[in-house]
């Protein structure tokens, strides 16, 4: 009896292989993979691998095909009705959770010493980490039960600031008013710092740009420093007018050429643009070569509010929140953005590509190579420095400190004893 059975279904098995070629060109795949699995459930036990042999269609599409009948086909075309199908993992083990979490957040959860605590957190990591500990569960359940709970893929953002200065938010508010007191009265608002020193050479640039396809633009191998040097980029931001000026300067990055940026762009452009004004404020970092305890930033900036007749009021923004500096988002990130994949190859190639930025807000830059020396290293002593106080700087009531005032004064501002090389070109 059993071998008129086997008999029967080799028989059923080759003439359903026949009717299958004959409708499978018509059929697309999910329809043969429903048809193949109608044909072995109808032959019961071992019909998989009947049908498979006949038809030549693999046992793992058969029996998907079958175990979609057995789970149901709806009119819309699902494979399964709504709720069917195999149950959540979270459902079966409801303690998969609390110890997947543990896993990814170690430190908050409780578990410093988690095997995972200095390992990469990936899926497959976190699935063999789970199944040690009596979760079976794969990758992919991992992930979708991270995405369920919150979770993604993430890099890392620099948003700590360190330890916050107390008056950190106060000086914040005191900046904004003096913005808002200078450009209401059409006073011009520049904002300034140094980019970061760039290789002038054929060096690899980070970011990417379009060039044809297997042509990748040849660059040198080490990023040592070759006869073009480095260049330090110092920036001029006018607030108002949305407009930025950059002294590419090849020398040292000192409070004297600090100044003498300024200096150029309010004789290049700023002497234009405010031809009334009287008084000019700058916001800064409170750092390098514009630091509010720089010395030689301070008198270089009197002997220029001496030269150019005006006032000028500075306020630094407290530690470690440089990155709140306007010219930071609005005009070096826009340079930084037009240069991505590009070998600064020559101080030509740094200028004009600063001067070809701009953005959709409208931002138009200009720029120009400062091939001055800036030495290094002049000291301005406590004795010369008081008198410079005495006659030029008037500290604010709030952190004098952060912001102050330069006389544009000239009879006193010539009478400090400090040294003054003439840089100007």
């Amino acid at each position: 009896m059993a071998e008129e059975f086997e008999e029967f279904d080799e028989k059923f098995a080759r003439g359903f292989a026949a009717a299958f070629a004959e409708v499978s060109v018509v059929l697309d795949e999910r329809a043969r993979r429903l048809l193949v699995g109608a044909g072995a459930r109808q032959l019961g036990r071992g019909g998989i691998s009947l049908i498979a042999n006949s038809t030549g269609i693999s046992i793992d599409t058969v029996g998907r095909g079958a175990a979609e009948l057995e789970a149901g086909i709806v009119a819309d075309g699902r494979v399964r009705a709504k709720g069917a199908g195999r149950r959540l993992k979270e459902r079966s083990d409801p303690r998969v959770w609390p110890a997947l979490e543990q896993l990814v957040d170690p430190d908050s959860r409780g578990d410093p010493m988690s095997a995972l605590r200095w390992t990469t957190k990936s899926t497959a990591n976190l699935a063999a980490q789970l199944t040690a500990g009596g979760h079976k569960v794969s990758a992919k359940t991992v992930a979708r039960i991270l995405k369920d709970h919150g979770f993604s893929l993430r890099g890392n953002v620099k948003t700590l600031e360190g330890k916050q200065h107390p008056d950190r938010d106060g000086q914040f508010r005191y900046i904004n008013s003096q913005v808002a007191t200078f450009g209401g009265s059409g006073e011009p608002v520049i904002s300034v710092d140094t980019k970061k020193k760039e290789l002038v050479g054929n060096y690899k640039a980070g970011g990417r740009e379009y060039q044809p396809t297997g042509e990748p633009v040849a660059v040198d191998t080490y990023d040592f420093i070759g006869a073009g040097g480095k260049v330090a980029p110092y920036g001029v931001f006018d607030v108002a007018g949305n407009v930025g000026w950059v002294n590419v300067g090849t020398d040292a990055d000192t409070g004297t050429f600090a100044v003498e940026s300024i200096r150029r762009w309010w004789d290049r452009m700023g002497r234009a643009t405010y031809p009334g004004a009287t008084r000019l404020l700058i916001t800064a970092d409170g750092g390098g070569s514009n630091g509010s305890r720089l010395r030689l930033w301070k008198t270089e900036l009197a002997a220029f509010a001496a030269q150019s007749g005006l006032q000028i009021t500075v306020a630094h923004f407290p530690p470690g929140t440089s990155k709140w500096n306007r010219i930071e988002h609005r005009l070096f990130s826009a340079i930084t953005m037009n240069w991505r994949g590009r070998p600064l190859t020559s101080h030509e190639v740094v200028v004009e590509t600063i001067a070809a930025t701009t953005n959709k807000s409208g931002l138009s830059v200009q720029a120009e190579l400062d091939t001055n020396t800036y030495p290094k290293g002049i000291k301005i002593s406590d004795k010369q420095m008081a008198i410079f106080e005495s006659a030029h700087l008037r500290r604010h009531d709030f952190h004098g400190d952060w912001n102050y005032t330069l006389s544009a004064d000239t009879e006193t501002a010539g009478n400090d004893n400090t040294t003054r090389p003439d840089h100007r070109a």
